[in-house]
């Protein structure tokens, strides 16, 4: 078998020959971006080989990578499969979790009411006069008759009590002990919430007595090797049990090192972990329960169930007490899902008077509207560009993604993430790009970039040099070659406009389809909620300009941070918020747009800059 060391991390691993290599640092439990399932199709999944031989370049490799590039050793790992033993340098990417990890939501204070209580209790001693069962003098004790416990729990209670002078805590959750322990735990009472993104999952470990969030962290979701769409997924998981089987490893091994990294920074014990919540969308709810997505992706979109699923943390292999409760929250429809569901818990949309409207701002594009007490929602399939896919130099919101560009005083200026070399251009990089070249001119209300040679006279002199041809069309020079980390121009392309266009006007169009079924216009809005990191990031002023959002004053546009990661610790805090959560579904009205002709009309005239 095949041998393959990576560096810089210095893993190193046996493969079936023939192998690719991208699957192969998959094994290897090393990320690389690549957001087109193998297919060669995106050319973010470079990597150089070293030493050894790794066949000859395909014809993606040709069309994404120069011929300097080629001749240096790089490859498309998804290109190259392997049949003799190699040395392959993965770049190090620094990805940006902080960014979604710290954002300030909208919930100043969770409502302490945990769904577990633990009770602490001395048993009086069994004697001859007295041969209660071990068990029914621990229920006598709690004054609970009515408790069921499991083999697992019950096990090891004989010896427990014996081992630790018959002082025990149970942990009770509904009519059921879930856990038995020796001496007083009754103040370790620990749970955690998730959002399961399509890019992204984050966690958060709450120290449920006090509705304290105690630690965050975040994980990319390892499930893009097989594509960065849930489309793409699903499409993966149909093939049969075992790609299902793949996808949902992939989810829970990415959430049990969130779980790992939460109790590490908190020296919490995992056995006292005894809930989770979680929210995504419906096609992420399926894949991390194991239920097969297919009949997500073909008209109606049906999923295989919408209501709150809950299981035992051993049931989906969670590493917490192996008897703690993992809940999914609702569903609202096959692309609304539990993750739309905590903006509105988070936000209180439920509760509102008047006009307001939350946009959630991803892969998916799921917007919310309550006008007068009507509460509707729908998504519109906005595509991968808001997080740097399909787009030439797109990627993730990590160090030295293009993050802001401004054109001020007849110039540009381009910052990065964490102010390193350019390496590329994330989502919100991309709409101040586009914002900034309409404010110059170089951009008209098709979204069509200036030729120099067709039209001198409208590019000033001093950019003339800034915007050559490409391999499809017009490109701008965001950061020359000699100030980027690759070595090669960061260019906003013709291609990269039109993706944007397509994602910018579904997300508009999604919102003018909501305001019409309630019959209101742009004016009549008395906020617009920006959800997720993406919305946090993204400049106002840029998301106006290009005409992503309604043209309302800008102190209307509010970001509320990851509204929905706020929702799954509202609900994981609170029982009675959780009750709430499982009855939101019921009033909210669903709009599916893909059957309408008024969608596809309001969605062409949206993809203009103006």
């Amino acid at each position: 078998m095949p041998k393959i060391t990576f560096i810089p991390q210095n893993k190193e691993i046996e493969i079936e020959s023939g192998t690719n290599l991208l699957e192969a640092a998959d094994q290897a439990g090393l990320y690389i971006e690549g957001d087109c399932a193998g297919k060669g199709t995106c050319g973010k999944c470079r990597v150089k080989i070293v030493e050894g031989e790794a066949g000859n370049p395909t014809r993606a490799d040709k069309k994404h990578l120069s011929e300097k590039e080629l001749n240096e050793g790089w490859a498309l790992s998804c290109q190259r499969r392997i049949k003799n033993n190699i040395t392959v340098e993965v770049p190090v990417q620094k990805e940006a979790h902080l960014r979604k990890t710290t954002l300030a939501g909208g919930v100043e204070e969770l409502e302490a009411e945990p769904a577990v209580e633990k009770r602490a209790v001395k048993l009086s001693r069994p004697a001859v006069k007295d041969q209660t069962a071990d068990l029914e003098r621990l229920l006598k004790e709690l004054g609970r008759n009515d408790l069921s416990v499991k083999l697992r729990e019950l096990s090891g209670l004989p010896a427990m009590l014996r081992e630790h002078s018959y002082s025990v805590t149970a942990a009770i959750t509904g009519n059921r002990i879930i856990s038995i322990e020796p001496g007083d735990t009754s103040d370790q009472l620990f749970g955690i919430a998730f959002d399961i993104g399509t890019t992204t999952i984050m966690g958060s470990l709450l120290d449920l007595q006090k509705a304290a969030v105690l630690a965050v962290a975040a994980e990319t979701n390892p499930q893009n090797i097989y594509g960065a769409d849930v489309i793409s997924r699903i499409n993966h998981a149909s093939q049969g049990q075992k790609e299902q089987k793949q996808l949902q490893d992939k989810v829970i091994e990415a959430a049990n090192k969130i779980i790992k990294d939460l109790l590490k920074q908190t020296r919490v014990a995992k056995d006292r972990v005894y809930e989770s919540v979680a929210v995504g969308n419906t096609t992420m709810s399926h894949l991390f329960m194991g239920v097969d997505p297919t009949y997500l992706a073909p008209a109606p979109f049906i999923p295989a169930y919408s209501r709150a699923l809950e299981v035992e943390a051993s049931e989906l292999g969670l590493d917490i007490n192996p008897a703690g409760r993992v809940t999914f929250l609702p569903n609202i429809a096959g692309y609304v899902g539990s993750d739309t569901l905590g903006v509105i818990l988070a936000t209180e949309m439920d509760r509102r008077s008047g006009n307001c409207a939350a946009i959630d701002i991803g892969t998916n594009g799921e917007l919310v509207l309550v006008a007068d007490g009507r509460l509707m929602a729908c998504s519109t399939a906005a595509g991968p560009a808001f997080e740097g896919a399909q787009i030439k130099q797109g990627m993730r919101a990590s160090a030295g993604a293009v993050e802001a560009v401004r054109y001020i005083n007849q110039g540009f200026e381009v910052s990065t993430i964490d102010d390193a070399p350019a390496r590329g251009i994330c989502g919100s990089g991309l709409i101040d790009a586009a914002a900034a070249l309409i404010d110059a001119g170089l951009i008209d209300a098709t979204g069509r970039l200036t030729n120099p040679e067709q039209n001198p006279d409208q590019v000033p002199e001093k950019f003339k040099d800034r915007l050559k041809k490409g391999d499809h069309g017009m490109e701008f020079i965001l950061v020359p070659k000699k100030d980027s980390e690759t070595g090669e121009d960061i260019v906003l392309s013709q291609g990269d406009l039109r993706e944007l266009q397509l994602a910018k006007g579904a997300i508009y169009a999604g919102l003018k389809i909501l305001m019409k079924e309630a019959g209101i216009d742009e004016e009549d809005l008395d906020e617009v909620l920006l959800a997720g990191a993406f919305g946090n990031y993204v400049r106002k002023e840029s998301a106006l300009t290009i005409g992503l959002l309604p043209r309302l004053p800008k102190e209307k546009i509010i970001a509320v941070g990851n509204a929905a990661g706020d929702g799954s610790r509202m609900a994981l805090a609170s029982k009675t918020i959780r009750n709430r959560a499982l009855a939101l579904p019921e009033k909210v009205e669903h709009l599916e747009l893909s059957t309408r002709q008024d969608f596809q009309e309001i969605f062409v005239d949206a993809l203009k800059f103006s």
